[in-house]
């Protein structure tokens, strides 16, 4: 059996391949892969025998019938143009978050096998008005194209799963930071760039006011969490199969606070202020704090601080 997933080459999708096969090599998996296929733009970087690398167009209905089979047992579709990419070219995100999404569920359905089908969607899909901690009854209401796109995603991901097409696990992944590498096209970016670079001995600007919340996860643990919800009994999830997953709640303050524990003063000092008006107004419409008490009872988990993440960043890729 084997697992397909989209954006396998990108920094997550490559860390899921990883964590996927080391939960099966534990015995920790609830389904049976022996193969994961990366689907990208790109070649996936793994050097692992088990791991197939297949460059192409996710949305290419032909490529996903041949690759999506009775022995697709999971299919994680990470890949997406991220937010600031899609508010620069919406044709584009609809194209990739949408029509995507649709070609990739049709193509599962086609098999008749109902595969778990885990779809990382966001907390962009949020917005307007909201208490200070969203219950995970709150509507969504997203005010940016990016986030539009996933709430449309997790629409018909949810449609196919309840119409027994595939098995969903719909995870909205909090803003991750802090990733390794270069600044990405969300417009997000700043909450790893002001921690990365800083503790890489580079300038960092942040965008958006000190008081600015945020709801925080770590690349390692919003890796654990994906792997977690493949796992999950189907009897143990509700008909609506969308999970908020577990972050941490962070002011940039706070976030600065953990840069100057872990860096010093002299990594602080590398932090700017310039106020961006496009990024705060989009990620000012986010949640800043979640109520996630069913999905920690389904055995989710989260960061036990945002200053932990920071070290867990240092240690790898800084010592």
């Amino acid at each position: 059996m084997k697992a397909l997933v989209t954006g396998g080459a990108g920094f997550l999708g490559s860390r899921v391949i990883t964590a996927l096969l080391e939960a099966h090599d534990a015995g920790h998996l609830a389904v049976e892969v022996d193969e994961v296929v990366s689907l990208d733009l790109a070649e996936c970087p793994l050097d692992d025998p088990r791991v197939r690398s297949v460059v192409g167009d996710v949305g290419d209905p032909k490529a996903l019938a041949q690759l999506v089979d009775a022995e697709t047992s999971v299919i994680y579709h990470l890949a997406a143009v991220l937010s600031g990419g899609s508010e620069d070219d919406v044709d584009l995100a609809l194209e990739v978050n949408v029509d995507a999404t649709r070609n990739l569920l049709e193509a599962a359905r086609a098999v008749g096998t109902a595969p778990r089908f885990v779809f990382t969607s966001s907390i962009a899909v949020f917005g307007g008005e909201m208490p200070d901690v969203v219950p995970e009854t709150q509507g969504v209401q997203p005010e940016s194209t990016y986030g539009a796109t996933k709430g449309i995603g997790e629409l018909l991901v949810n449609e196919y799963s309840r119409r027994g097409f595939v098995d969903a696990r719909i995870c909205r992944l909090p803003t991750i930071s802090v990733r390794p590498g270069r600044p990405n096209t969300a417009v997000s970016s700043f909450a790893s760039g002001i921690i990365r670079e800083p503790l890489q001995g580079e300038e960092a600007v942040c965008p958006v006011p000190r008081d600015t919340r945020l709801w925080l996860s770590s690349p390692d643990t919003v890796v654990a969490n994906l792997v977690h919800a493949a796992r999950l009994n189907p009897e143990h999830l509700p008909a609506w199969r969308v999970l908020n997953l577990p972050g941490v709640t962070v002011t940039v303050a706070e976030m600065l606070d953990a840069l100057e524990a872990v860096g010093g003063a002299e990594a602080l000092a590398r932090v700017s202020h310039e106020h961006d008006e496009r990024i705060s107004r989009i990620v000012s419409s986010w949640p800043g704090a979640f109520d996630v008490d069913r999905v920690l009872a389904l055995g989710f988990r989260p960061d036990a601080s945002f200053e932990d993440a920071v070290r867990q960043y240092h240690a790898e890729f800084v010592d």
